[in-house]
């Protein structure tokens, strides 16, 4: 009787017991469209690559990018929720001032892929979450020595992959530098300031201010014009469809379900997929140094990342 009493307590109800495995097949649905953003994104570069690769300059490329994406955002917000195209003054200058930043730090690393490899760029951005944790720390949270550790690696694994023999192009790694500190600035402008506003809302205000300084930067240039060739197309519709498109839709989606902080502990597996892509399709090939290198930013990514979601876990 004891037994059957204490078999009694501790089995859920059925109705406890069929909302765990919903929660918990919410759980798995939110890591799979996770992986699915990732995977999505971590073809921009090489495909980015390919393109300049067929002729066409990175901010023609940038240009029919990131406006083709501005127009199926704007479309996707105008027939489903059209009420969600406003937004107030103050959020609309955030929105433009992150779209500042993140368009600079794309242009500089699009163009450094006319110097480097795609995967040397890839390795190079993801140290972009050691830049995060120092605007933290410019916040108050404690720059620990764990942090301090962070950041050696880090740049130990940069130094070893732009080459203690200068076998990478330096005025190409100097561009892909810029991106790792103008894009973490964008990252915390949405986390400090636009927490508050809908994200598909300050993502299409963020993407056609970007889409207005490529173009800006085209008119500049001398509105130079390669029409790609079908290839071209087919690939530059895939970068805005595939890669910022759906994987920024993905990304939402993924956020709801499992937290910011939990998607951002995929950002080094999106590194090593890109870096795949680009030695399968693109034909690079790392040295043994290099790999090493590779290996300690990897390190050095995935525990400031860590630290990050740590960081919001103790907010929340």
């Amino acid at each position: 009787m004891n037994q059957a009493l204490h078999e009694a307590t501790v089995e859920p109800p059925p109705k406890v017991a069929a909302s765990v495995a919903a929660s918990s097949r919410s759980l798995w649905l939110g890591w799979a469209i996770a992986l699915g953003s990732t995977l999505a994104f971590s073809f921009a570069t090489p495909i980015a690559k390919g393109i300049i690769l067929l002729g066409t300059d990175p901010t023609t490329l940038l240009v029919l990018r990131l406006g083709i994406t501005t127009a199926l955002l704007f479309g996707t917000i105008l027939f489903s929720e059209p009420n969600r195209l406003k937004i107030d003054r103050r959020g609309l200058a955030l929105c433009i001032a992150a779209g500042c930043s993140n368009g600079v730090g794309m242009l500089s690393y699009f163009w450094s892929l006319t110097r480097v490899d795609a995967s040397i760029a890839a390795m190079i951005f993801s140290v972009s979450p050691l830049v995060v944790l120092c605007l933290l720390a410019l916040r108050g949270e404690k720059f620990t020595g764990r942090n301090i550790l962070r950041l050696g690696l880090g740049l130990i694994g940069v130094y070893l992959l732009i080459g203690p023999g200068g076998q990478v192009d330096l005025w190409g790694a100097a561009l892909a530098s810029v991106s790792v500190f103008t894009v973490p600035f964008q990252l915390v402008i949405m986390q400090w300031f636009l927490g508050d506003y809908d994200s598909r809302t300050v993502t299409l205000y963020m993407v056609a201010t970007m889409t207005m300084m490529a173009g800006g930067l085209w008119l500049i240039e001398g509105r130079t014009w390669v029409n790609p060739s079908w290839l071209g197309w087919a690939l530059i519709l895939a970068m805005a469809f595939v890669t910022t498109y759906i994987a920024r839709l993905l990304l939402f989606l993924s956020i709801n379900k499992i937290g910011g902080g939990q998607t951002g502990l995929l950002a080094p597996l999106e590194t090593l997929f890109t870096v795949v892509w680009s030695i399968l399709f693109l034909g690079e090939r790392l040295a043994p140094v290099q790999w090493l290198g590779s290996g300690f930013i990897v390190l050095s990514a995935a525990l400031a990342v860590e630290r990050l979601r740590w960081a919001r876990d103790e907010k929340n």
